[in-house]
């Protein structure tokens, strides 16, 4: 392990922005995609937009390109109403335009089930879309426009699809990008510690549901769907009257439901009562991750407050196929990098130019040209605070930890203070507001992140350190290894991080869930590494709490890197319940929380800090 580089240019040899400023733009887009429908082996139509390099005046094209693969659920293309001008394509737009003036075709795919596509969806990234991308991929390398080689990419759920494609070991498949997105649809989207995110299930249902069966007065509550220029989706060129777009959105009112979908899953990998073959792997990536084949040079990307584990996504997708080429960016970003998150930021907008990254490397390994990419550094983060990136060898980047133990007085000491306890009651009504980690991934507009932080941990049990006597920077995933008893046989367990500046300032850093219910570690399989503790989520392993008996705990927090500067303190606050965003545990038996510290119950969290 090594300790992160000095910020600026040395972070990279050709930083993003200046990699993008050497590669031009070569072709021109095409006035319109070409549009079809492309049968799979079931007879199922799906729609795909062919987006081709056109060439420049005076410019003669090549006959043939690599590939961009994005396969979406959020159309890959609205219908303007006549006379408007806007963007048909919000969601994979920027994709097109960054790839195909630069010499690649972009070939984008409504998922079975979604937009102009027929079928009907049975499941949340359903193995069935799997094998779709198989035979798509097979159709590409077909195509006299195609080089043989392809690629995919995406933010979210097109960056798992990306995953999935990757996974059928189709041998044109050279290079992915999955952008913020999960390894583990359970633990890093739906259930982080085990804990439901009601609020989650219910928005995204409806942004489905509005999408998939044309319900247009559900969009205009989603910003990215708001305008009242769409008219649905496009239809393919073979459809101009809109007849088999009506036909395939009548066969989409069959969808699964996400509101009903998603509590069938409560343990991880546990089948459905009516398929013993279908469980809440099906639709992780890691599950699959195994058909990989080790020249599939991948880059993961996440941000810091990219929804509830998405960073864990893209950290355990790269320690886990560590055969193949690959890489790891982590930015100020929330989901999608459509803000800069750090309450230090110069802009509203994430101004960093991660697509240069992006290009490079698909140029790199799709593209096969000279980069320099293979002499930059593996890992590259981005600390808040000190708001500069850093480049790493590999990760966690920081190896040191400092401990910080719980003490009587509500202090963070150095050492273990006498023994004692301290009581905290779940107060279902508390929450964390509304300008949170969770809101992006439900498809809610967020511009400020925790920004009415201050005073919330008042109502938590809360332990403050000393001010710092020089500035420290956080780098990876702080652990709270905590001794705790509950008067209730399961418990919501809600850990925060905060920074105290000097002049009384409280910063929201980040923070951990578990439900008590799934306090058991496990080792981590061969196709889910974690540098943090791992637990299965599975019926066989959890256990009520015994009421009363004190128990070890230990509760890993979501990965950041964070400069706390000299004179801050530094908070840790235990609750039992985020009530914007997480249902009681256990219903209408808010636990009371006995939390034991001293030299017998060593309470306390370890941060992995390094010197400023």
């Amino acid at each position: 392990m090594s300790a992160p580089s000095p910020a600026g240019p040395s972070a990279w040899r050709v930083a993003p922005d200046a990699y993008l400023a050497q590669r031009p733009p070569g072709f021109a887009l095409p006035a319109r995609p070409d549009s079809r429908y492309v049968a799979m082996r079931d007879g199922c139509r799906l729609a795909v937009d062919v987006h081709l390099p056109q060439p420049l005046p005076g410019a003669s094209r090549p006959e043939r390109f690599p590939t961009i693969l994005l396969f979406t659920p959020y159309y890959r293309r609205f219908r303007l109403r006549a006379g408007a001008t806007g963007e048909a394509n919000p969601n994979s737009g920027k994709f097109r335009d960054l790839f195909v003036p630069r010499g690649y075709a972009v070939v984008i795919v409504d998922v079975r089930g979604t937009g102009a596509s027929f079928g009907t969806r049975d499941s949340f990234r359903s193995p069935k879309e799997r094998e779709d991308s198989r035979e798509i991929a097979d159709w590409v390398v077909a195509q006299p426009w195609s080089n043989g080689r392809v690629g995919a990419t995406g933010v979210s759920y097109l960056g798992a699809a990306a995953d999935f494609l990757a996974s059928t070991g189709h041998p044109a498949v050279k290079a992915i990008a999955p952008l913020f997105s999960v390894w583990d649809t359970y633990s890093d989207n739906y259930f982080p510690g085990g804990i439901a995110l009601k609020e989650l299930t219910r928005v995204y249902d409806e942004l489905m549901v509005g999408l998939d069966h044309d319900r247009r007065e559900l969009l205009k509550n989603y910003v990215y769907y708001a305008n009242p220029d769409f008219e649905g989706p496009q239809p393919v060129d073979e459809d101009p009257d809109g007849v088999l777009l009506a036909e395939a959105i009548r066969e989409h009112l069959g969808n699964f439901r996400q509101t009903e979908f998603m509590p069938e899953f409560r343990f991880r990998e546990e089948p459905l009562p009516y398929d013993p073959d279908f469980s809440s792997a099906s639709f992780s990536p890691y599950s699959v991750s195994g058909g990989v084949r080790p020249d599939v040079a991948i880059l993961s990307v996440s941000g810091w407050m990219d929804g509830a584990g998405y960073m864990n996504g893209a950290i355990a997708r790269f320690l886990t196929l560590d055969r193949n080429p690959r890489h790891l960016l982590l930015g100020p970003w929330d989901h999608g990098a459509r803000i800069d998150v750090s309450p230090w930021r110069r802009s509203q907008e994430a101004s960093f130019p991660y697509l240069g990254e992006v290009l490079r490397f698909f140029d790199h390994y799709l593209a096969e040209r000279d980069t320099g990419l293979d002499a930059e550094a593996p890992v590259h983060v981005y600390a808040m605070h000190a708001e500069e990136w850093r480049a790493a060898t590999s990760w966690p980047p920081v190896p040191e930890t400092t401990v910080l133990h719980l003490a009587a007085g509500a202090r963070l000491l150095s050492a273990p203070g006498a023994a004692g306890t301290a009581e905290h009651r779940a107060d279902f009504s508390a929450g964390t507001g509304h300008g949170t980690r969770y809101e992006r991934i439900a498809g809610i507009n967020s511009t400020l992140y925790y920004a009415d932080w201050a005073g919330r941990t008042d109502r938590m049990l809360s332990f403050t350190s000393e001010p710092l006597t020089a500035d420290r920077d956080l780098v990876g995933h702080p652990l709270a290894d905590l001794w705790l008893a509950s008067s209730e046989p399961d418990a919501g367990l809600f850990v925060y991080l905060t920074e105290i500046e000097a002049d009384g300032a409280e910063r929201y850093v980040t923070e951990g869930l578990l439900r008590a219910l799934h306090r058991k570690e496990a080792r981590a399989p061969e196709t889910y590494r974690t540098t943090w503790p791992f637990r299965s989520f599975r019926r066989e392993d959890a256990a009520p709490l015994v009421p009363g008996r004190v128990e070890r705990i230990r509760i890993p927090l979501l990965p950041t890197a964070w400069r706390f500067k000299a004179g801050s303190r530094i908070r840790i606050s235990l609750a039992g319940a985020d009530a914007d965003h997480c249902g009681q545990i256990p219903h209408g038996r808010p636990p009371r929380l006995s939390l034991s510290f001293g030299p017998d119950a060593p309470s306390r969290i370890e941060l992995p800090l390094a010197a400023g």
